[in-house]
């Protein structure tokens, strides 16, 4: 088993530091269930399914990695393992909102921007929320591969968002400026 110790002296043989979406990806790729902690058997798997059996060769995998999980056929997939990987506790069902901040930069950021840098923004400055479950995660990434950015001209508060949203969009139009 490597322990969160373990993956910080990785990250240093692979010149990326811990917080890199890198190490999220390959925690994806392992199929790891616990956050912070690499079993014997994900490692492996792992490491077969990237053909790396040396450090060198684990760097060399990172760009063909990336390109897999961004991948639309993935990256929903990825997504979801993102929150789930982020409940430590078992029967956890929600993640604390600095938590979801930081994931949504992470996660989401490289490819929606605008948009994250808006939410990150609204769920810093509300006060309703304290936590944020799977279907208000899953809302966010409908949101953003589906609303106009940032006209919202094609949000409709009629259809099934949750309604962190319909706030977040009466929010974001209240404060145009």
């Amino acid at each position: 088993m490597i322990d969160p110790e373990g993956i910080e002296t990785l990250c240093s043989h692979l010149d990326v530091p811990h917080t890199d979406v890198r190490i999220l990806m390959l925690a994806w790729k392992m199929g790891c269930e616990k956050q912070g902690y690499f079993t014997l058997d994900e490692w492996r798997t792992g490491m077969k399914a990237l053909r790396a059996d040396s450090i060198t060769k684990l760097k060399k995998a990172f760009p063909e990695l990336t390109q897999e999980v961004t991948r639309p056929s993935n990256f929903q997939e990825f997504y979801l393992f993102a929150f789930r990987y982020c409940l430590t506790e078992d029967k956890k069902k929600c993640i604390e909102i600095p938590v979801a901040c930081e994931l949504l930069n992470l996660v989401l950021g490289l490819q929606f921007r605008p948009q994250v840098e808006k939410l990150v923004n609204y769920l810093k400055y509300q006060n309703e929320y304290k936590v944020i479950n799977m279907d208000q995660w899953m809302g966010f990434l409908r949101f953003c591969n589906e609303i106009n950015f940032p006209s919202l001209d094609n949000y409709d508060e009629d259809q099934a968002w949750p309604l962190i949203l319909d706030n977040f969009v009466e929010w974001l139009r209240a404060n145009k400026n």
